[in-house]
Formats: C-alpha cells, sequence, structure tokens
C-alpha cells in the first residue's frame, strides 16, 4: 500500500487534515485520490468541512473518541458538521488554533506551555484526560510537534529526555523521536496515523516511514 501522498501537491498533509480516531476531518475541495488515500491506509469515516473558512484544518482542531477542540471562530455551520461525530468544545481565546496547542489521545493532552491553567484544565475535563503543559525541543505548538494514537506518540527530535519522560508517565505509552518530509521535526505537519494505519507526505524518506512504524507498532 502507497504510504505517502501530498494534498494538492503539498506533504504538508498534517496541516490540512486531522485524524480522530476512526473519522478524517479534511478540507471539501480535496481530491479523490487524497480522499481514498486515506480510507485504504486508515479505515475512516471522511468528515469534509473548513474551520471558520480555512482549509488548514490540522491547525484549528485537536480532540479524541470523545470530543473535538477547535477554533472559537468556527462558522455555526461548520460546527453543526462535527457535532454530527464528537462533542465540540470551541476555544475562545486568543490561543485558539486547538491543532497547534494541543496534543492529544484518550488518556492525556499535553498542551502549550503558556496556555492559562484554568483553560487547560478545562479541555482535560472536556476530553475526559490528565492535562500537560509541555514544550517539545523547544517547540511551544506541542500539536505540530507531536503526533499521538491510544498505541504509541511521536515527538520533535530536540525533545529532552525530561519531556519524552512526562508524556510517557502521562500517556502510559511509548514516545519516539522521529521526522517527516525529509527531515522536519515538526511531525504533526505531514502525518495522519491512528490504531488502524498511517500515511505521510509525499517527501517522507523510507527511513523516517520506518521510525513511524516502528513507534506505533505497525512493523511486521
Amino acid at each position: 500500500m502507497e504510504r505517502t501522498i501530498t494534498l494538492a501537491g503539498d506533504p504538508n498533509i498534517g496541516v490540512f487534515s486531522r485524524i480522530l480516531g476512526n473519522i478524517a476531518i479534511i478540507p471539501p475541495e480535496s481530491p479523490d485520490d487524497y480522499k481514498e488515500a486515506l480510507i485504504r491506509a486508515l479505515s475512516v469515516e471522511l468528515v469534509e468541512t473548513t474551520i471558520q473558512g480555512s482549509a488548514i484544518i490540522g491547525s484549528l482542531i485537536a480532540g479524541n473518541s470523545r470530543g473535538i477542540v477547535m477554533s472559537g471562530l468556527a462558522t455555526d455551520d461548520e460546527i453543526a458538521v462535527l457535532k454530527k461525530h464528537r462533542k465540540v468544545m470551541l476555544l475562545k481565546e486568543s490561543m485558539n488554533a486547538a491543532g497547534n496547542v494541543i496534543l492529544a489521545n484518550d488518556t492525556f493532552a499535553a498542551v502549550h506551555e503558556d496556555m492559562p491553567s484554568e483553560l487547560a484544565h478545562e479541555i482535560g475535563e472536556f476530553l475526559g484526560v490528565e492535562v500537560i503543559q509541555l514544550t517539545l525541543g523547544g517547540i511551544k505548538t506541542v500539536g505540530m510537534a507531536g503526533v499521538a494514537t491510544n498505541k504509541g506518540i511521536i515527538v520533535h527530535p530536540r525533545a529532552t529526555a525530561h519531556q519524552i519522560a512526562r508524556l510517557e508517565e502521562a500517556a502510559k505509552i511509548p514516545v519516539g523521536t522521529g521526522t517527516i518530509n525529509m527531515g522536519s521535526g515538526l511531525v504533526g505537519t505531514g502525518l495522519l496515523v491512528n490504531e488502524t494505519g498511517y500515511i505521510a507526505g509525499s517527501a517522507t524518506s523510507g527511513f523516517e516511514l520506518g521510525r513511524i512504524e516502528d513507534i506505533f507498532g505497525f512493523l511486521e
């Protein structure tokens, strides 16, 4: 099966799409080959919408199997689309690009180090998870510096041993470092993954793919 793809020529597929377990939230203008690749690789139901009129869905949405946290600038129609699949929490603070500032699965959420603690607590209550405030390798936008499923977490290669240990303690699953699209440590920009499978940006090397398979348990 093909393990790499672009979205209309752009390998930064994680900026434009968000995988939340069995659903893939993607822009309405996504090409058919992109939709088919996600269904084949991840066995997901496709949910097509913009967020605040934009295609950068991966930057504006985070969540898990229980709920979706999203930009408070989303329109009523966009919110209604997502409410068919999960309960929805809107971020109405200035730090509202949820996909950039939240890294989550069904057991934990790591949030931007400078997020108000009251908001971090509210996100944890909403998603039903433990919350930690964290920087990964000097990157405060943890939602793009890492990608998590319920089986594994991949993070920026500059993440420190202490940061990785905090993640492992909160999530209770393996954490490994890696890159995407020929050396980018912002792994969230180019990787879509769930417990069924994964697909990466087209510039991702064979070595990088092997690292992804190892961390998320896809090695045969």
